[in-house]
């Protein structure tokens, strides 16, 4: 009985990633089947309950980063990772296109040991392939305090398509997202 009733329910796992402006990263992995819940949010520093103005002054260590909700019988840790690597730059320290600071970085925050082994495997694997022109300098850390940003940067690609920092950086990621991994579209 306790295995049919386990097989019911979802086997939900979280992801949390940096890899620049969070709401790039969230209207991608909104899209992403298997995935339930997009928050963005701060994680990484050293001040109880950032707000985005301090994150932003680039002194609190935080990252702006997604915590990702996913059903791991539908899509595994690993191609998220690989969804991620595909739509940032690993190869930047701190540093998204024109967004600069700590806050930017590229980062996997693991939230166990598995989720660890399958990111330090996966950058181990694209090092070798030699996939990126500069090193992968994208940190692997233990996943700390997380702290959900304001209100009004949840869902902000859907809620504002037509901002300019929407049109010119969020929409064309998403649209590389889109062709790329249609294969892993929400239906």
């Amino acid at each position: 009985m306790g295995n049919e009733s386990r097989s019911i329910l979802p086997e939900k796992e979280v992801a949390i990633f940096a890899g620049g402006c969070f709401w790039c990263l969230e209207a991608v992995y909104d899209q992403v089947e298997g995935v339930s819940s997009v928050e963005s949010g701060y994680i990484g520093g050293n001040l109880d309950h950032p707000t985005y103005e301090a994150v932003c002054g680039g002194q609190t260590g935080h990252a702006e980063a997604v915590r990702i909700t996913f059903d791991s019988r539908v899509i595994i840790y690993k191609e998220l990772l690989e969804i991620f690597f595909a739509i940032h730059d690993p190869t930047t320290p701190d540093r998204q296109g024109n967004d600069k600071g700590t806050q930017y970085r590229s980062a996997i925050f693991f939230c166990d040991t598995t989720q660890l082994h399958t990111a330090e495997t996966l950058i181990k694997i694209l090092t070798e392939e030699k996939l990126y022109d500069a090193p992968i300098v994208t940190q692997v850390v233990p996943a700390g305090r997380w702290y959900e940003a304001e209100p009004y940067h949840q869902e902000y690609f859907v809620r504002n398509p037509f901002q300019g920092y929407c049109q010119f950086v969020v929409g064309p990621k998403v649209a590389k997202f889109r062709k790329q991994f249609a294969h892993r579209l929400k239906t």
